[in-house]
């Protein structure tokens, strides 16, 4: 596996197929391990918070969730060969625990919502193990005892589906606890799943505009994120290229 430096955030160049062969290999062994994913608002979430930086760039397996971080690696350099987002790697997932027998937990969102993936999953995949589900409303002092119910629920897959940095914070403070092998968020694929939300077409997914589409859908929530944060994001890989221009 072959690991970038770009822009404060180590990332993987790994294909989906490569990706989820490591993944295997993490449920094979055993040990409890925190999958995170980088687009353009973490890449400016970790140039503000260096706590948020360092949770990710422990992670031993970082893919690349925005397109923009694959144009950007490509822009300064490096080689990343395609775009992994989370709820894909989410879906592959399902459906590889139900071919070898892997128990999957479900955590985040409301509870009607969460409910109905765990449905149409079960619905999808009859043979799918389905170690538990919980909504994504707690209070912190709950953290302890939740984490407690998925050790005991016995899953090999956590999938956690709230806002980022609460939940990469939340999985690092509570993946020994929950002694799970592999534990990954996705942030808000329970409610494209069960229809709460609509996925971009293909052809906005596969030309970077994802984005947007999510835009147009809340554009008084997704302003700042999106047109002052990719703005951000922008000017970071253009300092970016000019330092290593400097440097060479």
């Amino acid at each position: 596996m072959t690991r970038q430096f770009l822009l404060g955030s180590y990332v993987d160049s790994l294909t989906m197929e490569e990706t989820l062969d490591e993944v295997e290999a993490i449920i094979c062994a055993g040990k409890p391990v925190q999958h995170v994913v980088i687009n353009a608002s973490k890449i400016n979430l970790m140039a503000e918070n260096k706590d948020f930086a360092a949770i990710i760039n422990r992670s031993p397996l970082i893919n690349a969730d925005g397109q923009s971080i694959v144009w950007a690696a490509r822009f300064l350099g490096h080689h990343i060969p395609e775009r992994i987002t989370g709820i894909d790697l989410f879906e592959n997932l399902v459906q590889k625990s139900a071919e070898k027998g892997y128990r999957v937990y479900y955590f985040g969102a409301e509870e009607k919502t969460v409910q109905e993936v765990v449905r149409l999953h079960q619905q999808a995949y009859p043979e799918l193990e389905i170690a538990g589900y919980r909504n994504g409303f707690f209070e912190d002092t709950e953290s302890e005892e939740i984490a407690l119910a998925i050790r005991e629920s016995k899953a090999d897959i956590v999938f956690v589906a709230f806002s980022s940095p609460k939940k990469e914070e939340w999985v690092h403070a509570y993946k020994e606890t929950m002694d799970v092998p592999f534990v990954m968020g996705v942030g808000g694929s329970f409610d494209v799943i069960a229809g709460v939300t609509k996925r971009a077409p293909k052809w906005m997914q596969k030309s970077g505009l994802e984005w947007f589409y999510r835009f147009m859908q809340e554009p008084k929530r997704m302003f700042r994120r999106y047109f002052v944060g990719n703005l951000s994001f922008v000017w970071k890989v253009v300092k970016e290229r000019w330092r290593k221009q400097d440097a060479s």
